[in-house]
């Protein structure tokens, strides 16, 4: 065969290998690698749904998970679930030192689990506000998603109703009747629940075999952070509790000084943080500011309706804003019983006033010592006779020395041209009683 022969079946080997392998065949596989960290709540939901996003849109091949959570919001967690389960690019959990309560949850929802050696999976019952286990309801609902978690994923159901129901006696992997499951790295692995134990990351991509796939970190940012700072309900209780003791103290402060400012940035950084979070809206925010204005439009518009309808506003645009309106309750009641605390120290223990109420106060007063009288007692004219322009009933005018003066009489009428003699003087009231006339006379 001639070289031209050649060349040509080179050729056309070629181009059928171009056809039946595309250049994308041969490009490197996309890992998005995204942590899960700290308390599982609404900021975490948003910041997943933003990663998840990328990753989907970029043509991800796979999600690893680093999961490092206490455990968080059990809504929250039903929606991350939900937001796995409707992404179609493979999702790998990294367990790294712990993923409790809502974290174990979220690990379930994972096409594959791995742990590093001294990681931990379970105790998933959920927990009220005051540390105690949640209703039978709430908890009957919770077990059963976590079974359904596990059975989504092809794991065994009975493990993960002991995460989160303690009455289920387990003695082979240290879980009797009375303790809820939590699996180490080694239990997990045996009962199948974790597909291996790895050190760290690159160990993990090596034995899934994406080793030379490019690997893309996802971050969160400065704001979703803050956000996430700023609506931890402890957080969110401080907030208020600074914007109603800033306001208050700026109601007995001359002027608009630092009280008022620092209360004003605390509603601020609050709303920014729930609105970030994606918790509140603008319509939220207009709200409040419709309620803030009705609230200082009562200074000026006497009658109170204004002011209970402002702060009414005000409170249910902060109830809205926030996650959940049990916890925002909370965080209300307490803010304004340490602000009406604030006002009562003030007002009975420094002396303070209202100073807001200084401009609609007339405060000066017209005293004898600074020269002003309200009218002249005119005690120089008891004893005094005089004679009655107009009949007195028992109010009229009396003629003395020549000068008219508004008189009463002592109580029974007195016609006109009658003598009388002013008897009592008490400010402006000037008593007069007739003078008889002696028979004979």
């Amino acid at each position: 065969m001639n070289k031209p022969h050649i060349f040509r079946w080179i050729v056309l080997l070629a181009a059928t290998l171009f056809f039946l392998f595309p250049n994308n065949t041969f490009a490197k596989e996309k890992v998005y690698h995204i942590p899960i960290e700290n308390e599982v709540e609404r900021g975490l939901y948003e910041f997943l749904k933003r990663s998840f996003k990328e990753a989907i849109e970029n043509k991800a091949d796979a999600i690893v998970l680093e999961i490092h959570t206490p455990g968080g919001y059990v809504d929250v967690a039903y929606d991350i679930g939900k937001l796995m389960d409707e992404t179609p690019a493979k999702i790998i959990a990294f367990i790294n030192s712990k993923a409790l309560s809502a974290g174990a949850y979220i690990a379930l929802h994972a096409d594959e689990i791995y742990m590093t050696p001294n990681a931990t999976m379970g105790a998933a019952q959920i927990i009220d506000m005051n540390g105690n286990a949640a209703s039978e309801k709430a908890n009957s609902a919770w077990i059963k998603n976590m079974q359904a978690a596990a059975e989504s994923t092809n794991r065994n159901p009975d493990y993960a109703r002991a995460m989160a129901d303690a009455s289920l006696d387990l003695p082979e992997l240290n879980s009797p009747k009375g303790k809820l499951l939590t699996l180490t790295a080694e239990e997990a692995y045996r009962i199948e629940y974790s597909n291996g134990t790895v050190e760290n990351l690159n160990e993990l991509l090596a034995k899934t075999g994406f080793e030379n796939s490019e690997v893309f970190s996802i971050h969160e940012t400065f704001a979703e952070k803050l956000a996430r700072f700023l609506t931890n309900p402890i957080v969110v209780t401080l907030l208020l509790t600074i914007a109603s003791l800033g306001l208050v103290l700026e109601l007995f402060s001359p002027g608009f000084g630092a009280p008022g400012i620092i209360g004003i940035i605390s509603l601020i950084l609050f709303f920014f943080g729930h609105t970030v979070a994606g918790f509140a809206g603008f319509e939220t925010i207009i709200l409040f500011i419709i309620g803030f204005v009705l609230l200082i439009a009562e200074l000026f518009v006497p009658g109170g309706i204004l002011g209970l309808v402002g702060g009414a506003i005000m409170i249910i645009s902060l109830l809205f804003a926030g996650e959940s309106i049990v916890h925002m309750a909370y965080s209300i009641i307490i803010a304004l019983a340490i602000a009406i605390i604030g006002m009562v120290v003030l007002v009975k223990f420094f002396g303070k006033n209202l100073h807001v109420f200084s401009k609609l106060v007339l405060k000066e007063a017209t005293s004898t010592e600074e020269g002003y009288v309200s009218n002249v007692n005119r005690i120089d004219l008891i004893g005094k006779e005089g004679i009655t322009i107009t009949p007195l009933r028992p109010s009229g005018t009396v003629l003395v020395d020549d000068e008219r003066i508004d008189v009463v009489s002592e109580g029974s009428y007195i016609d006109s041209n009658k003598k009388v003699k002013v008897i009592e003087v008490e400010g402006s009231r000037i008593v007069v009683r007739e003078i008889k006339e002696k028979e004979g006379d």
